[in-house]
Order: C-alpha cells, then structure tokens, then sequence
C-alpha cells in the first residue's frame, strides 16, 4: 500500500506476519542467527509484494502434466531482471528474492559505505557487466572505456536490495549508478527506513523508482542512524559489532 505522507513511489507493507517479525528483528536481544532468518522471511513477504506489483505473466509455450494432459506454461515479463545487492548487509536478502523468481537472474554487487564525517556515500565496488561513473560515485572514480562488445546489456528491472534505508544517501548512489548503466526500472527494497531518506530515495528518479518497505521510522540521529531502527544490520548479521 502507498504510505501517507511519502511520495506515491514508496510502498509500506501492511502484512501482519512482516509486522511481528519486524518486531522481533528490532529487539536487543535478537541474535546473530535469528536476525539473519528474520530478514529473510521479511524479505519473502516484500519480495512477494513487490514482484507482484512489477511483473507480469505471458505465456511462453506448451507443456504436458504427469497424467498427460497438455497445458500452457507461463513465464514472468521482463525477462531481464537483475538483483543487486548493497554490500555487506544487502547479501542477507538475496536468497529470498532469488527462490520468488521463477528463472535464475543475475546477481551484480555494489559496495557503498557512508563516510563517518559528512555521511555521503563513497563506492568502493561495482560488480555491474558495464558502467560510467556518476556524480554520486566516489570523487576519485574515474570514466570508464565504452562498454566492449558482447558486454551483458542494461536489464530492464533490476531489483536492489538494502535492509536498512537511513539518509537516504546510498539508495541515491546506487540509483543514479544504474540509472546510469541504462536500466528501464529500479525496485528498491528494504526491511525499514527512517521518513526522510524514504523520501530521498524515492526523488531521485520518480519514474523510474519503486520503493518498498517492511515499515518507516520518523528520523535518524547524529551518526545517521534510524531512531528506534534495527541497529546496525551488517554488524549484527556478521557479529562485528564494536569493530
């Protein structure tokens, strides 16, 4: 459903299982293992709620049934999906989505992390079959060649999936990256975020952009994290916590 008070580009699940579950994610007390299975379930509950949002069906052939009747079978459109992961906490969520796709997709990692100082997003990995650096990419990036031949081409939805939503700041990076690579939509997914960064996100390519939350926190503190939030995800889920 479209959140009051949010762009009508950002989507808040009303499901009462997500709801429970966010719940237990956000207490102190929620281990290692128990977070990382709880972001996946929640995962499969947005997952399904989004892809059913920009997916469509079309049928791509016959089949037999095992008492031998003929059938016809039905595949997703677009075909050319891709799933990208935010490094590190992003990998948490990958599993889910890729069991909802009925085929496999690529999967094409960015690494982003927030400068301590001024907390804007600084690039420091690109996995994308071909790229141009942008404005929002790291200051010491540089452009690169033409894309060479027989290099895989934009897809036409490509799926990014981050737990957590805070400034907004890296939703908007890697946004802008596949906008730049060429890509037709952008899903963007994550367990929660803070009002402010949801908005943020969603401004930065209004046609182009869905963003699908598991719930919406009101702001964020000093350091820039979400006020109550989850904590810092990445930490909890790889026990880095204190690093």
């Amino acid at each position: 459903m479209s959140a009051p008070h949010l762009p009508p580009n950002v989507h808040v699940s009303s499901h009462p299982c997500l709801k429970a579950k966010l719940s237990q994610l956000r207490s102190h007390s929620t281990g290692s293992r128990e977070t990382k299975s709880l972001i996946h379930e929640i995962a499969l509950i947005l997952g399904c709620e989004a892809l059913g949002s920009a997916l469509a069906t079309k049928e791509d052939g016959t089949d037999t049934s095992p008492l031998n009747y003929p059938y016809a079978t039905q595949t997703t459109t677009p075909t050319a999906v891709s799933l990208i992961p935010i490094l590190r906490s992003g990998l948490s969520m990958v599993d889910a989505l890729l069991s909802l796709l009925p085929t496999p997709v690529p999967v094409h990692h960015l690494g982003l992390y927030r400068e301590e100082t001024t907390l804007n997003p600084v690039e420091y990995y690109n996995k994308l079959p071909y790229r141009r650096a942008t404005a929002t990419a790291t200051a010491t990036a540089t452009a690169t060649a033409p894309a060479p031949a027989g290099a895989a081409g934009p897809s036409a939805l490509a799926v990014v999936v981050d737990p957590v939503i805070a400034t907004g700041a890296t939703a908007c990076a890697a946004i802008e990256t596949l906008r730049d690579w060429g890509v037709g939509r952008v899903l963007v997914l994550s367990v929660l975020g803070s009002r402010d960064g949801v908005a943020r996100a969603a401004a930065c390519w209004p046609g182009g952009v869905s963003v699908w939350l598991g719930a919406v926190d009101g702001e964020t503190d000093a350091k820039g994290m979400i006020k109550p939030g989850l904590g810092d995800i990445g930490d909890r889920l790889f026990l880095t916590v204190g690093k």
